[in-house]
């Protein structure tokens, strides 16, 4: 079964194609729009902690990519016309890893870092082939139990010493082990 929305026919008129919300872009339209201007998105490191509120854990997705690639990545999503930041993480922590995780979202939406995501690899960290991208990214504590849905194929959950050995860096896309790595700091769990 597939979850993605099928592509438009590219031979259709935009008259005559379904209309999905002021909030929804077609492929077509999302690939234009990627070759035009940056899209704002949003990031979250699933993460457990204990009474203390101390992280003991990080929660890392495996997915397959566009080649068909297994590589390991962090919750992530565009940030939709009209959304808050709050309903945005709040959707793509519920997509990707199921409506029972029960994420417990910030007072305060301030993310510990802004990622830029450029085509071109060297300008930052991070990237991604399809677009110019600026992604708020969070530590989001989540406290029941996660089945990942969509495209994310499992949650592995990782000791914070082992989620930032090379390893695991050398299997995450578009850098995203350096935005990893940046979580654990922001939340003083790097030695």
């Amino acid at each position: 079964m597939s979850v993605r929305t099928p592509d438009p026919d590219p031979d259709q008129s935009p008259d005559d194609m379904p209309q999905q919300g002021p909030a929804w872009l077609t492929d077509i339209e999302l690939e234009q729009a990627r070759r035009r201007l940056p899209l704002l998105y949003v990031e979250a490191v699933p993460v457990r902690v204990d009474g203390l509120g101390q992280v003991t854990e990080v929660g890392v997705l495996l997915r397959a990519n566009a080649v068909g690639e297994m590589t390991r990545t962090l919750v992530s999503g565009r940030v939709m016309y009209g959304e808050t930041l709050r309903e945005a993480l709040f959707r793509h922590l519920e997509k990707d890893l199921g409506p029972m995780a029960f994420p417990q979202l910030p007072a305060s939406p301030t993310p510990f870092q802004v990622a830029e995501y450029f085509p071109m690899p060297g300008v930052t960290p991070y990237t991604d082939d399809r677009q110019h991208a600026v992604s708020l990214a969070y530590v989001i504590p989540v406290t029941g139990t996660c089945e990942p849905r969509q495209d994310a194929l499992e949650l592995t959950w990782m000791r914070p010493e082992e989620a930032v050995t090379p390893q695991v860096a050398e299997e995450m896309e578009g850098g995203r082990g350096a935005l990893l790595k940046a979580a654990l700091a922001s939340v003083g769990r790097l030695v």
